[in-house]
């Protein structure tokens, strides 16, 4: 089978193994898992659909998803963003890399023992197996931490330390993984490690360094070029298998005119060309939203040919020894995470907790477990094959542990227990045609309402099935004390007396403090009454003609107001994270899809620009696709 054959025989594949990743989805099953199962099941342990040679030729594909995966990694540590919290993300980082590794890389070692493609290797290439293991098994997995952040609604301190945490990890593991890649292959030639070997490792990482800014400017000019999207998407493609091919070449080049080997690992170039980008241009969102569209694809490819290369017969016999090397990682995560909390300083419940937070693995211990198998070929699949049985254990259990330190240190946020800006209870004082309108939307969005009204005819004619509506006897402070209350987010007075809706909305003011407070008066007697209370008031008539004004000069934007854009939608959320007190619009990583129209501050109405600078308290109203509504509201709101 030909290079170009095996391609669309892959591409085919891939097609199938994204369907049964969203049947593992479907299970609640981390979609890799399937990835990895389809990969395995067309394999040659498999239906050999590709088998292991003809996999060989696909071995570009790989080259492409690593540069992309660390394009990912390295767009991820954003400074300006982890500087709050660098004192606990250093200090715990720092006590995982030094604990876990020892433990890790002590363990491997006797297991090399029992292991049955290690058992014949001499001291010095079990030490070398042992080193290169410790350093993989130690990565981390920012997609899937922010995932479960998403997931449980997430925010506060711990999780900017546990996301930072993750992010810094990954840094760190790469060069880590470089310099134990150098160690490794000196320990399986029998070279010494002299100060010279050390001089050879720096020259290796001051080249990664070095090659990876030119990289990181590369991509700068290629995002600079007034060029459609995909061509962009194919110029990060091109480079990152540009920069495997560099540094193959480099590789072979330093061994037969040099007499030594310089090898520069391409995952570290990739991954400070993106955080060159991040950092250091003006393209920082737009590389985001590249890498972004490209991630599903490249994830479906790689873990799909990750899968190709299991040997499953390996899987099954190194599943008890995957199973304690899960344990000896659990451990010393559990050690470096208390220890390094505690010496940052972090409270008794958080360094109980910490180490919940990195157990999940996934891409990037993937993608070195790759690298390894082709950079040394006795240790080979074999070795892989162990990696990621581990990794896959982790991934499927870490999760369900991140969750459960997020609910023990009070971070998590569930839909049913949240009242935010963009859910919540409201009450409608008023049963009749819109407020029923009214009420439906409101709910079909995710708020609690209730409608009420003093007027039982009233209620029995409009009533709806879909809509809670309740009858009390009056307005007053008991009848109104049965459903407004310190959870009320919103309170809306649409009754026909408006003595009713003014007392209705003083007394959620002064009794509760309810600030969001909406009047659709019946007339102008209680106007200036409205107005003291900060009351929003909707007159009907003047309300219909500015619409009908915005829907002939900004259609599109009235169309959002009106629902008719069923992909955005405008909300609001208010500042009370520390961390984004006094930062820049512009640093903020906010979703690429997101519009900050304004910001409320006071009594001041500021117009949103990159140099606007946020305050504690301040509402900021936007527009974004449905699925960013709540990452924006959670970066923003403690």
């Amino acid at each position: 089978m030909s290079t170009l054959s095996s391609a669309i025989a892959f591409a085919v594949l891939c097609l199938g193994s994204y369907m049964v990743g969203k049947g593992f989805k479907a299970l609640r099953l981390p979609t890799i898992t399937g990835y990895l199962f389809t990969g395995a099941l067309a394999g040659s342990f498999g239906v050999e659909m590709i088998v292991s040679a003809e996999a060989e030729r696909l071995r570009f594909v790989d080259e492409i998803a690593l540069a992309v995966i660390a394009f990912v990694a390295g767009s991820e540590l954003y400074v300006k963003e982890i500087r709050p919290r660098l004192r606990p993300i250093l200090f715990t980082a720092g006590g995982i890399l030094v604990v876990a590794f020892i433990l890790l890389t002590g363990a491997i070692f006797l297991l090399t023992e029992v292991l049955s493609f290690t058992s014949e290797y001499t001291t010095m290439a079990k030490v070398a197996t042992a080193l290169l293991g410790g350093a993989v098994l130690l990565a981390l997995s920012p997609p899937s931490t922010i995932a479960v952040i998403k997931e449980v609604r997430a925010r506060g301190p711990f999780t900017r330390t546990a996301l930072g945490v993750t992010v810094f990890m990954d840094v760190a593991i790469i060069v880590l993984f470089a310099v134990m890649t150098s160690v490794a292959a000196a320990l399986l030639t029998d070279v010494s490690l002299n100060i010279g070997f050390l001089g050879l490792i720096a020259l290796d990482l001051a080249s990664a360094v070095t090659i990876g800014i030119a990289a990181g400017f590369v991509l700068r000019a290629l995002l600079g070029l007034r060029v459609p999207r995909l061509v962009k998407i194919a110029g990060i493609l091109a480079l990152g298998f540009g920069i495997y091919e560099l540094a193959e070449f480099v590789d072979k080049w330093s061994i037969d005119n040099l007499g030594f080997e310089i090898y520069i690992e391409p995952l570290l170039i990739a991954l400070i060309a993106g955080f060159f980008m991040t950092n250091f241009s003006a393209f920082r969102v737009e590389f985001d939203s590249l890498l972004h569209d490209i991630g599903p694809s490249v994830y479906v490819a790689f873990f799909t040919i990750t899968g190709l290369a299991l040997k499953l017969d390996v899987l099954w016999s190194t599943l008890p020894i995957a199973l304690v090397l899960f344990a000896v990682r659990v451990l010393g995560i559990g050690i470096g995470a208390g220890a390094g909390s505690t010496l940052a300083g972090e409270s008794p419940l958080v360094r109980r907790t910490s180490w919940m937070a990195f157990i999940t693995q996934a891409g990037i211990a993937l993608g070195l477990a790759r690298e390894v198998a082709v950079q040394f070929p006795d240790l080979g699949d074999a070795f892989a094959t162990l990696i990621i049985s581990v990794v896959v254990i982790n991934e499927i259990v870490g999760p369900l542990f991140l969750k459960a330190g997020l609910r023990r240190v009070g971070e998590a946020h569930l839909p049913e227990s949240t009242h935010g800006p963009e859910s919540g209870k409201v009450v409608i004082l008023g049963v009749e045609g819109q407020s029923i309108a009214l009420a439906r939307a409101l709910i079909n969005d995710g708020w609690d309402v209730i409608v009420v009204d003093t007027d039982a005819d009233q209620i029995d004619r409009i009533a709806a099935s879909d809509v809670d509506e309740l009858l009390i006897s009056e307005v007053n402070a008991d009848t109104l004390g049965q459903f407004v209350d310190a959870d009320t987010a919103a309170v809306v007075a649409m009754l026909p007396d408006d003595d009713a809706n003014h007392y209705a909305l003083r007394f959620a003011f002064e009794e509760h403090g309810i600030d969001r407070l909406v009047a659709r008066p019946a007339g102008a007697s209680h106007a200036n009454d409205f107005a003291d209370l900060g009351v929003f008031i909707v007159d009907p008539g003047s309300a219909m003609v500015t619409l009908l004004e915005q829907a002939v000069k900004a259609p599109q934007s009235t169309a959002l107001f009106l629902h008719r854009d069923p992909d955005r939608t405008v909300s609001q959320a208010t500042v009370t994270n520390p961390d984004v007190h006094g930062a820049l619009l512009r640093d903020l990583k906010l979703p690429p899809d997101v519009l900050v129209l304004e910001i409320q501050r006071g009594e001041s109405t500021l117009l949103a620009q990159g140099s606007t600078i946020f305050r504690l308290g301040d509402e900021v109203t936007y527009v974004a696709e449905r699925d960013s509504l709540e990452e924006v509201r959670l970066r923003l709101s403690r």
